[in-house]
Formats: structure tokens, sequence, C-alpha cells
């Protein structure tokens, strides 16, 4: 797994966790939860209460349940004078900290010095009953309460009791005895959740003309705009070219609006009356419930809207209605996939509207089963510690794992499942340290982040891999650990994946009326705004700097060491032309005999018969991938520090990654990092004026720019258009090829004759500044 010239600490390993694909487990064939480790638990569900009688001077009494289980307890919330109260909690025992054999369930009067014992219910777990899913849930029972001498008391507890794993329904909503620790504020806040994203729609306004408008100043006619407000985002057309009362636009205003939609589109029509002073003369409010949704390129009607103003009688707002109106057409766009992440790392490119979504064509089913090697986090009672939790993006959908309190070592075992419509698509791993529980700093820390890109999976293949956190500090690349996952992606119809590569990549909107590079970097970034907005405000809501890191907000941001590993993987890319370009220097310098007579040969054959040459090519590029079947890819990538030029970074560049933006450095240093972008910028201005001078020179060939050179190769024109209309073209391309095949005997050290033409002919470059 380990790539050449990578740590081994930084690489990838192939695990063999316990899992329970395709084994018979005691019960029954494990198909559910197949893809992690089978974790048992003791539940216990409390449901209610009845006829508890009362304790102190009132007769009444404020009940709440302990459940206790050797050194674990879990507490359920008291009610204020309640002798019939409702719970409906669940707790859940992990069976592998289990060192008890009697389950006490107590019900207790909460009082200001001590709480009184109303009753209790023991049961030896020895003969609590096993529930395995898909069985119904076990019904609650009403229990006659105890004393401490085991005699029956006033009062009864409805409770189910059983043994069962994390694939049990109430798993997920249930007290965790690994967070005991965790009060009842905290729980929510360490629960596994499943997040949607909200639906993103394009909302497109097209800004005609507006008329009868009525300017403050009479004595000149209006510079007029129109400003859009939608939430946070404002957008303002150009001033109106026509200085008139009836001004015209024609210019569309591109927005992002989420589902469900709570703010109207505020459209307001500006005089600038002074360089810093507009005033405005009539708004409308559009509610985008009743905005037409266009799913294709087809043109929809406009509409004319009337523009509303108010002005102040008596200090107090009124409103004036008026014969001014404004001409838009405006739509909601559901043929165009949003962007909300990084376009190198989208986990979803279908259209909006789900009338044009084609069939699935996959399932994706991850086994998020453990992380070990976690570096502390945070200090707590004088010793380092970590609350981890697993986070996973796929297309609309968003899983949190629960977060396990006090561990290096976490194991979650939970497994989730994902429709797949695109294999070209990505799901991103984020690891992360709960801040939000007793003792935290109100901030969830990265731990790390894996990315699995899903063309690159095997269908039906289970890749069990433990996989590098890594994390980038100021002080260079750090490892926080290795998280363990299990991921199966199963094909449905192998002929809809192969069609589907056939396929464009993005909705067909993005070809038809294609958004510019501006447009669409602003719209995802508004984008970017919305998705964690609205995931902040779930429960337990998924922070900010959470989204924002796993849809790699900072990813566009300058980075010296990312342009650096962009140049290299190019010198990558163009190195096999580069080895081709060495390999046929060396034949034409008859390095190795045979192989070049071999080249001859071969040569000779195509120029005889060119009907193979593109068999041949395609025959050759065919070969190649059989051989290389051999050493394909048995894992999924991950994160390579040595591509990132992550193991090498200079300090200086690394402070310059992590600076704000724009810069809270000193002037000092940002001059100096001013001056080494000058000079980099000057050896690429250097290198693509030398790129211009040599294409100038070649179109100068035929401009008589230079009359003499123009002159000598009009004639060569000529002459080579005579003896090639002559001349068999085999024998021409025979002739040319051994010219350039020819014995080093026979070649020059000086340039070549049309070489040195090109050198000599003018280009653009005089006339420069």
């Amino acid at each position: 797994m380990q790539k050449p010239g990578q740590n081994i600490d930084f690489a990838l390993k192939e695990t063999s966790p316990k899992i329970g694909a395709g084994a018979v487990t005691g019960d029954k064939l494990s198909c559910t939860y197949d893809l992690v480790e089978q974790m048992h638990y003791l539940y216990v569900r409390v449901m209610k209460a009845k006829e508890l009688p009362g304790k102190d001077m009132t007769g009444s009494c404020d009940p709440y349940v302990e459940v206790k289980l050797g050194n674990y307890k879990g507490v359920t919330k008291h009610f204020e004078k309640k002798s019939n109260p409702e719970w409906k909690q669940v707790f859940a025992f992990s069976k592998e900290r289990i060192q008890a054999s009697i389950l006490e369930v107590v019900v207790k009067d909460k009082d200001l010095m001590v709480d009184d014992l109303i009753g209790r219910i023991m049961f030896d777990l020895n003969e609590i009953p096993k529930r395995v899913p898909p069985d119904s849930p076990l019904a609650p029972q009403w229990y006659r309460l105890e004393d401490r001498h085991g005699r029956k008391v006033k009062g009864e507890l409805m409770l189910a009791v059983w043994m069962g794993t994390q694939a049990d329904e109430a798993f997920s909503d249930a007290w965790h005895s690994d967070a005991a620790t965790v009060g009842p504020e905290g729980v929510t806040h360490i629960r596994s959740k499943v997040y949607l994203s909200p639906k993103l729609w394009y909302v497109r306004v097209n800004v005609i003309e507006a008329q009868d408008l009525i300017p403050h100043d009479k004595t000149k006619f209006p510079e007029v705009y129109v400003k859009a407000m939608l939430g946070n985002q404002t957008l303002r057309t150009r001033i109106s070219q026509t200085k008139t009362l009836n001004p015209m636009w024609n210019e569309d205003l591109m927005f992002v609006v989420a589902e469900p939609f709570e703010e109207p589109l505020i459209l307001a029509v500006e005089d600038r009356v002074a360089p810093n002073k507009d005033e405005t003369l009539g708004r409308c409010a559009i509610p985008l419930q009743h905005v037409q949704r266009r799913l294709d390129h087809r043109p929809l009607s406009s509409r004319w809207f009337n523009l509303e103003k108010h002005i102040m009688v008596d200090g107090e707002k009124k409103e004036i209605k008026f014969a001014s109106r404004i001409h838009l057409r405006i739509f909601l766009e559901g043929g165009y996939h949003v962007l909300d992440e990084s376009t190198h790392y989208s986990s979803d490119l279908r259209p909006t509207a789900k009338q044009l979504w084609k069939p699935s064509i996959g399932v994706l089913e991850v086994g998020i089963i453990s992380a070990h090697g976690l570096m502390p986090m945070k200090t707590k009672d004088g010793k380092g510690t970590t609350d981890a939790y697993c986070v996973a993006k796929y297309g609309q959908k968003w899983i949190r794992t629960r977060t396990i309190v006090d561990s290096f070592t976490p194991k979650w075992n939970e497994q989730y499942t994902w429709e797949v419509f695109d294999t070209c698509t990505v799901i991103t791993f984020g690891a992360f340290d709960n801040g939000h529980i007793p003792g935290g700093s109100g901030k969830d820390m990265r731990i790390g982040k894996v990315r699995i890109r899903l063309s690159t999976l095997e269908a039906d293949r289970i890749y069990t891999h433990s996989y590098p956190l890594l994390v980038f500090h100021p002080s260079g690349i750090k490892k926080t650990g290795e998280i363990q996952l299990a991921v199966r992606f199963t094909c449905l119809s192998l002929i809809n994946m192969l069609h589907m590569y056939s396929q464009p990549l993005l909705p067909k909107m993005h070809y038809i009326h294609p958004l510019s590079v501006l447009q669409l970097d602003s719209l995802r970034h508004q984008a970017m705004n919305i998705v964690s907005a609205r995931l902040n405000r779930a429960e337990p809501p998924l922070r900010k700097e959470i989204v924002e890191y796993m849809l790699d907000v900072d990813s566009h941001m300058w980075s010296m060491r990312r342009s650096k590993a962009n140049f290299f993987r190019i010198m990558n890319v163009l190195s096999g032309l580069i080895a081709v370009g060495k390999w046929f220097d060396q034949i034409c310098n008859w390095r190795n005999p045979i192989t070049t007579i071999l080249i001859h040969v071969l040569f000779i054959i195509l120029v005889l018969y060119p009907e193979l040459i593109l068999p041949t090519v395609f025959l050759y590029l065919f070969l190649i991938g059989i051989w290389n079947f051999r050493w394909r890819p048995r894992h999924p990538p991950h994160m390579d520090t040595r591509l990132s030029h992550a193991d090498a970074v200079h300090p200086d560049e690394l402070d310059e990654e992590f600076d704000t933006f724009p810069t809270s450095r000193s002037s000092e240093i940002v001059r100096m990092r001013y001056d080494r972008l000058r000079s980099i910028a000057g050896r690429v201005q250097t290198v693509i004026g030398d790129l211009a001078t040599q294409g100038e020179r070649f179109l100068s060939l035929l401009s008589w720019r230079d009359p003499r050179a123009t002159t000598l190769f009009v004639f060569f024109c000529l002459i080579a258009a005579v003896v090639l209309y002559v001349t068999p073209f085999q024998v021409v391309a025979l002739l040319a090829g051994i010219y350039v095949l020819r014995h080093p005997r026979f070649r020059h050290k000086l340039p070549s004759v049309p070489l040195n033409l090109l050198r000599r002919l003018p280009a653009r470059s005089d006339s420069l500044l």
C-alpha cells in the first residue's frame, strides 16, 4: 500500500475486521449490519409509572428513575408533583463493559437533602431475553415496585428490558453507558443522526425594463440601476444606457435559494444622484413560492410588477402606490445542478428538479468501524482526552456517528447506505472532536479527512482499510490517528452504469446555457453558506466549521504548496511524452542499432501498408492496458503527502497558507511574500512571452513582415506543391522517415535550415514597451 518515497505512517493499510459480511452469526444470516463488527448491548426502555405514593409533607412526589448496572448509572429527568409520569427513555449498556450480574431499576423522589426511595425492580442478566431485528420491538410490561427488603409496595413501572445489538432501532436515541460522564443536557450532542442538505435552486432574474419612473430631481434624467436582494445575497445591474424615465437593461441576475423558501426576493430601482448617494425610486417584494419553475432552456413568459414606495409622514412609514412598474422574467432553474462543494470532489451531479433524475445505478454501503491512535485534542481534569465522532457526506445525505467519550480508540460500528446515481463522485469522511459536551471548548476540532472516489471501486467487493487521518497545522503535516472503514459498492444495472460513461458529467443546461466561472464561484460560495446555516439549525447541530471543512470551502485559496504540487502533476502527465521523445532521440542517434533497425523495418511496413497504422496504434494501446491489468490498484486512493508536497514544505509557505484573507500578517512579511510572488510571476511571464514569440514568428511566414523570408517560404511552398503532386505520398513519407532516422555520421550539430529560418523571423516583441 505504501507509495515510493512516502512515509510508512501516512500509508493506507489493509485490515481484516471481524465483520459479518457473508458470515452466519449465532441466530441468522448477518445481512443488515454486515460491514461492521457486532456490538451487544443491554437495553432498558423506561416508559412510565402509575400510582406512585407521595413521600413529602404535601403527599406528592417528584419522581425520576435510576437504571444501575455495576458502576454505571443512567438517570431520567424528574417531574414535579406527578404520581403518573411518562419518560419514554432508553438506556443502553455495552455488554463488553458489563461486570455485574444484576440490573437494578430504582424509582426515587427528588428532595432537597436526600432523595427518597419509592421502589425498585431487580433483573437477573441471565434471564433477560434477546432480540434480533427485524423482530418487532419488545412490548413493555408493568412491574410492581418493591422496597429494599423485596416486599411489594404501592406503585408500578412500565419497562422493557432486552439484549440486542447496534442494529436495534433504539440504538441511535439511547443513553449510552460509555457516555456516562455526559449529563442529561449534553446527551443530545453525542447522538448519531442523519441529516439531509436543503434542496437548492438557482433563481434567474431577467431584468428587462422599467416604465414611468418618477425621479426626485426632475431637472435631469436619472442614472438608474436595479438592486436585487435575496437573504444576504445582493446583486446589481449596470446603470441603464438609456437615460430616460423608461430605462432598459435586459440583464440576468442569478441567486441560490433553498427550500422551504423563507424570504422573498426584493427588487429596488435606484437612482445614482451623487458619487456615493443613491435614492430608491421604487421597490417590490416577490414571494418565491409562486415563481415559475423551468426544467429546460425554453423561455418562459415575462411579467410586469408594480413598484411601491415608502415615505415618512409624521415620523411613520407610509406606503404610496403609484404607476411605476418593472418588467421581469423570473423563474427557478430546475435543469442545473447547484454546486455546493468543490468541483473536484463532487458527491452529486443531478439536476435540482426531481423529474429530470435518472434511475440509480447502484448502492454504496459504508461501515464506520473504529479509529485508533488518536491524538489528545483537549485537556480535561489535567489530562489529554478526545471525544471523537465521524461525519460522512455523499449526495444530499449527511451522517454523524455517536460521540465516543474520552477514548483514543473509539469503536462506532455504525453502517449507512446511499443510493448512487453516478460513479464519478466522491464520498467524504471527516473525524472530529466534540467540543460541545461538558468540559469542551465550544468548537469541534478537526481530526482528519478521507475521500473515496466511487469510480475506483470494483463492484460487489468489500474494501476494509485503515486510512491515516492527516491534518495540516502551521507547524506542518501531522498524523492524528487512523480510521477503519469498510466500503462496498453494489451495481444494480451494469448496462446503465456503462452507458453513464457516455453522458455529460453535469446536466445539459450547464452546456446549453453555461454560467461563467466567476458566476459559478460566487454561487458556490452562497450555496455553501446556505447549507452550513441550515445544518447548523438541526438538532444536534452540524456546526459551520464541520460543514465548511467537509465541503472544502478554502480549496480555491492561494497556496505555494498546492501550486508546486499542481506543477509537478502537470510534469508527471507530460513525462510520458518526454520519455517517448528521449527514446526517439536514442533511436535517431543509433544508441541501440538492433532496435533502430527494427524501427526502420516497422516504419517501412507502415508506409507501404498505411491501412495498418490506426489498427497498430489501437492494438498497442490494448496490449498496454492488458499488461497493466496485472498491476492494477487493489485499494482506493488516499491522501498522498508526497504528491501534496506536504512532507517538505517551507515554514513560511505554511504560514502563508494559514494566513487569513485579507492578510493579518505584518507589512514586512507581506512585502517579502509579494516580492517572492513577483519573481515567480516574472519567470512565468518570460515563458509565456517566449511561447508568444514563437507563435508570432510562425504567423509572420506569410505576413510579409520580413519580405525576403516570406519570398523564400512562398517559393518553397510552390516547389513543394509541384514535387508532392508528381511524387507518390508513400515515397515522400519513406524518404522523410529515413532522413529523420539517419545515422549520426550523416548528422550535423548545427540547427536545421527550417529552424534557422524560423528563428530569424520577426515577432511583435519588438513593439512592446
